[in-house]
Parts: structure tokens; sequence; C-alpha cells
């Protein structure tokens, strides 16, 4: 299936029904009073959010999504039925703004989350509402309210706990099947990776988490250059980072540069993904000129926290598993602390 993560659609809610003008007609009753019933509401359109739907794929195939309207009143003071909601599954982390204005209007997150978007019309009330001592015959009702129409722009954001950035051929995909169960395609050009790949690791130091690579980025990914501006709004939704470095990559004269184009890149799309924790990852250390390279980038790093893995190897991998588990606690605690 395809991956898509932003689709734009129209939602209309349900008309009300209109009241009803009737006047009782009964044997031996000469002036039967109003029994006019109310009209039924029209019906909403609800958002929910399910884990069963991965995409907006769903969404490509239909552009109005309709609710039913409320029926009419009738007399005997009959109340219309309202109409029936439509109710339109989207996956955790969608985004739901306002086409027209670009107003936010929600943050989809929370597994089975409900959202009514567009509520139904109010139905019009019958003549029996209008009985009074100084009109006993009212022969008007209301008409129903008419329903909201609305366009709309939905953003998928990926819900990870780590993302795993860095330039094509880093080693990304060959890194999540690495320590999760995820197996994504892996080759040896740049943009194998078309569609963000998700997996879970699992380990005995805390609960299972989610890691995504976030393919497609090069130096210009913040203005539209290669696949970069579809995917970095998944970066925004994780909570750390994982920068990927291809150690056999490395130019000794610019140890940092790929390191510093792809963060200048996030900060450029959004401040606030360069002040994410970031663990950076110098991969590909079982070719041979790695090691040379990778003191050339410990040098001008200047950082401690410097890991190297081989995610072909497996060589690193706990190391690597036991770091992101211990940023993930440090981020934890913070946000406990926040909260309280």
């Amino acid at each position: 299936m395809k991956f898509i993560d932003e689709a734009r659609i129209a939602v209309q809610s349900g008309n009300g029904g209109a009241g009803c003008v009737s006047l009782r007609r009964e044997k031996y009753i000469p002036r039967g009073g109003p029994d006019g019933g109310d009209g039924g509401r029209g019906g909403d359109v609800v958002f929910r959010v399910t884990t069963k739907k991965h995409t907006l794929y769903h969404l490509q195939f239909q552009k109005l999504y309709k609710a039913r309207n409320g029926a009419g009143g009738r007399g005997n003071n009959r109340a219309g039925k309202g109409g029936d909601a439509l109710v339109v599954e989207l996956p955790p982390g969608t985004l739901v703004i306002d086409a027209d204005t670009g107003d936010i209007l929600k943050d989809l997150v929370d597994p089975d989350e409900v959202f009514v978007v567009a509520k139904g019309g109010r139905g019009g009330l019958g003549n029996a509402r209008f009985k009074s001592s100084t009109n006993r015959t009212p022969r008007y009702a209301q008409p129903g309210e008419p329903g909201l129409t609305m366009n709309l722009r939905l953003e998928l954001k990926l819900l990870a706990d780590v993302g795993i950035v860095g330039l094509p051929n880093a080693g990304k995909s060959t890194l999540v099947s690495a320590i999760s169960s995820a197996r994504p395609k892996i080759a040896d050009y740049p943009f194998t990776t078309l569609t963000p790949n998700l997996g879970v690791v699992r380990t005995n130091r805390r609960e299972p988490f989610i890691v995504a690579d976030i393919p497609g980025l090069i130096e210009g990914a913040h203005t539209g250059t290669g696949l970069g501006i579809q995917f970095l709004r998944h970066v925004e939704r994780t909570r750390v980072l994982l920068h990927l470095v291809d150690a056999a990559a490395i130019d000794p004269d610019h140890p940092l540069k790929d390191l510093d184009t792809i963060n200048r890149e996030l900060h450029q799309y959004s401040p606030a993904l360069a002040v994410k924790p970031q663990l950076v990852v110098l991969n590909k250390m079982d070719v041979d000129w790695a090691e040379d390279a990778a003191t050339f980038f410990k040098e001008s790093y200047g950082k401690d926290d410097l890991l190297r893995v081989s995610a072909a190897t497996r060589e690193g991998l706990d190391h690597l598993t036991a770091a992101l588990c211990n940023l993930l606690d440090q981020c934890d605690e913070a946000e406990s602390e926040e909260a309280e």
C-alpha cells in the first residue's frame, strides 16, 4: 500500500429537518390544537483515531464526506429522526487543519480519540412549540438549520520515540532492521527508502520503544530538495534524534560536513528540532578505513558521547540501545517534572 501522509478533503454535516405544521383533526373536537413535531438534528462528521490505520491512503479516492440529514417532523407531535453521524477513521498522529484559514483544529494523537469536526444542523421546531394563550393555532414552524461544510487538510506526523536522521546511504534502514523486527528495503543506492520505516525495539532496560528512519534528507531538504520537505514533518513528533553518520564517507578535510548539513536543514525547517536531544552515531565501522576517519571526526566533534557501530555486523548495537534507553529515561524524567 502506498504511503500517503497528506490529504485534502471536504466534510459536510447533515442539515436539520424542518419542523412540521399540523393541526389536530378529531371527531367531536371542533378546534383541534397544533401538533406539529420537531425536525431531527443533522448528523455530525466525526474523526476517530484507530491504530488499524497507518497512512491517509484510504482518503485519496473520496473528496467529500457527508453525514445524513435529519428527517422532518410530522403530525401528532412526532419528531423527525436525527441523521446518522459519519465516522471517518484516521491514524494516530493526524493533524486536522482548516484549509481555508490554515488554523489547526485538532491534533489527533491518542488511540480511540474522537473529534467532532462538523456538527449537524439543529432541527426546526414544529408549530406545537409556538402555541400560547394569545396564539392557539400557530400555522408556522421553523426550518432546519443547514449543516456545516469545511475544507480540510490532513497531515500525518508519525509517532516515534527515536527518529533516525542522516544523509542517504548512511545505513538508516539497515540499522532499523538490526535493532528491531522491521524489514525495510535495503540497497546500495541513494533514496532506496521512499517512505519512513517504523520498528519496535525491545529491551530489558525499559518498555519497548519505536524507532523511525526518516528518508530523503539532503542539503536543501527544507526547501523541497530531494524528498526532505515531504518527511521532515515526521521528525517533529520524535522525542529524541539518532543522527547516523557514514564513517566510510567522512571527508578528512571536513569531518563534520555531513553532520552539519543535516543539523542545518533541521534547524532551518524548525528551530525546535535543533534543541531535541540528539545522539550522534558513526556507522559502517566494519570498513577498513573507518577507524582513521572516525578519529578525524572525534577530534573535530570534541564530545565524549560519540558512538561507533556497524549495523551490518551488529557491532556496538548493545551499547547503542543502552544509550537510547538512557536518553529516553532522561526525557521521561524531564516530562514528569514539567507535568508536575
